[in-house]
């Protein structure tokens, strides 16, 4: 198992005033950081180099949005998502990221009013496919993301990520499992992760109100055990937020704080994991 801690939480890309926090992050005990790969056009090679000098691994998380919509019905705008998201890929190999996870597979917070038609998932598929392709060549492996019904609408089950993940059927596609969707979407936490085991390689680590794990209402030791039960031991990434960002703070809907500081949450939230890592694994 590798504990991870997203960078969301300080900010929406990575930059030199980061360098005391990855120090922190070191310092605690993570062995690495998600890093957020929105903008596509920093030197990633200098920052591979840097969290190397720091002995932190990486991963990264993206997105998609209206106007790179990989499911949209205008073929430009979806080979725009394609070349956005394959544009990560490269990105990825550049820092030595081995995870590129998120919802890219259709835009964020864009509805059409309905649930996913037969050819949104059939663009859905052929799009991925494209970007899988992309990611054997980068020796990146693909964590598809599905959010809960007010975020998106293509995947909103962790059923429903794994089904589009074997329809792609491509090696370096599969799925990541995350605590915050999963609280909101799923019937079953055990069944949500023994839905997505045969293609699952990530999990975010997230509290119901995004704070520090551990404090508030997620069903841990169901999430845990099932964990375990499946024979997990991939990464598990913290993914919270807080207000650093204006821009986060608003796409993520935080309005309050909810958490000491941002070193408090890290440091709990990784001693909360490494607990439940102990007494399960070990």
């Amino acid at each position: 198992m590798k504990f991870g801690m997203n960078l969301l939480l300080w900010s929406g890309e990575i930059n030199d005033g980061m360098l005391p926090t990855l120090e922190m992050l070191k310092k605690q005990g993570y062995d690495g950081v998600e890093l957020p790969l929105f903008n596509l056009d920093l030197d990633y090679a200098a920052w591979g180099k840097q969290l190397d000098n720091l002995g932190l691994q990486r991963t990264a998380v993206t997105i998609r949005l209206p106007g790179d919509n990989p499911i949209s019905p205008d073929a430009a705008e979806r080979k725009k998502g394609i070349e956005l998201t394959c544009r990560a890929l490269d990105c990825c190999a550049a820092v030595g990221a081995t995870h590129l996870v998120g919802p890219y597979h259709s835009a964020l917070g864009h509805f059409s009013g309905a649930g996913p038609t037969q050819d949104e998932w059939k663009w859905g598929l052929e799009s991925m496919r494209a970007v899988a392709e992309h990611a054997a060549k980068t020796n990146v492996t693909l964590g598809l993301e599905c959010l809960n019904r007010f975020e998106t609408y293509l995947l909103n089950t962790h059923a429903d990520s794994s089904r589009f993940a074997r329809e792609v059927n491509h090696p370096n596609c599969k799925v990541m499992y995350d605590t915050f969707h999963a609280n909101i979407e799923e019937k079953s936490i055990p069944d949500a992760i023994r839905a997505c085991a045969d293609v699952l390689c990530h999990v975010h680590i997230s509290e119901n109100d995004r704070s520090t794990p551990g404090s508030g209402n997620i069903r841990w030791q169901q999430n845990f055990d099932t964990l375990k039960e499946v024979g997990y031991d991939g990464w598990l990434m913290i993914e919270a937020f807080g207000l650093a960002l204006p821009e986060i703070a608003a796409a993520t809907k935080i309005w309050r704080r909810m958490f000491e500081s941002e070193e408090q949450l890290s440091r709990d939230g990784l001693a909360f994991m490494k607990s439940n890592y102990e007494q399960r694994w070990k």
